[in-house]
């Protein structure tokens, strides 16, 4: 019995070790590498100066710019736990719902996800320009609110980011819904409404609960990328303007290749990593209290 299941585990591990050969060596061993490059004075080029923890005192107290661009981080995160979610269930119900032409507005929505954030970007930031975009044609029709480069002004350019990423992204989370309500059962929506139910109750009572695991596991995700987003806002802004719409990732980009400080901006990638999985770590508590997610 004791061979059989040596026998057993060897195989087993003899299957893992290749992927966890690779697994060491391109994430394991990176990750020592970079905890210990987040202890140095280090430019970059040459060899790293060990400081110990000054440039964790630096972040902690020091780095009013590491404060900001978290909190940039933050309303992201808000934004996009919202918006998106409210849009894409509401849609993925409506299409869930149709019975004809569902292909159509499935590739209709998806389009905009398959094409490239750079070329997203440059769209529109051409569709936003006050000159010759979409805005300077509503501000000349006379709506008001649009006389201004949305992308150029401090208190509107973080939302104006958030909603182009947005345009690119609420397409593939409705198309992800909608798989998930299709493999809710029909007779769940007919004996509700034999009980009385309406459409909203329907929806909530049914739907909600249906495709919860796809929910929850969208909402992690999302948590988690919204403190990894860098593409559209270095496409648009570089973190401008004054430093508005700067956020983690731009940060340590800045840091590392524009001051020449790769050491203290590895240790921003730390921070970055940090709160990126607090999402991930706060679902896992949450599983283990019990909760059905």
């Amino acid at each position: 019995m004791q061979k059989h299941l040596l026998k057993r585990n060897l195989g087993s591990w003899a299957f893992i070790a290749p992927i966890l050969l690779v697994h060491i060596l391109v994430v394991a061993l990176p990750a020592a590498s970079t905890l210990y490059l987040s202890l140095t004075d280090w430019s970059g080029v040459g060899i790293p100066h060990f400081t110990g923890f000054a440039n964790l005192h630096r972040l902690l107290f020091d780095d009013t710019n590491f404060i900001s661009a978290l909190k940039n981080n933050i309303r992201w995160l808000v934004f996009f736990l919202t918006i998106p979610f409210i849009m894409s269930l509401s849609a993925a119900y409506g299409l869930s719902q149709i019975k004809r032409g569902v292909m159509f507005y499935r590739v209709s929505l998806f389009l905009p996800y398959i094409l490239p954030s750079v070329i997203v970007g440059a769209l529109w930031g051409f569709l936003l320009n006050p000159s010759t975009g979409i805005t300077g044609f509503l501000d000349k029709i006379g709506i008001p609110g649009f006389d201004k480069a949305l992308l150029g002004t401090p208190g509107k350019a973080l939302w104006a980011i958030a909603f182009i990423d947005n345009w690119h992204f609420w397409g593939f989370l409705t198309i992800l819904f909608l798989v998930a309500l299709q493999n809710v059962p029909r007779e769940l929506y007919e004996s509700a409404e034999l009980d009385g139910a309406n459409e909203f109750q329907r929806f909530r009572y049914v739907a909600l609960p249906g495709i919860r695991p796809t929910l929850i596991f969208m909402l992690m995700m999302v948590g988690i990328w919204s403190f990894l987003v860098f593409d559209y806002v270095w496409v648009l802004t570089k973190g401008g303007p004054a430093g508005s719409t700067e956020v983690l990732g731009t940060l340590v980009y800045r840091t590392a290749f524009g001051d020449f400080e790769a050491g203290y901006a590895t240790l921003q990638g730390l921070g970055m990593a940090f709160f990126a999985s607090a999402s991930l770590v706060s679902f896992g508590i949450l599983r283990k209290r019990g909760w059905e997610i």
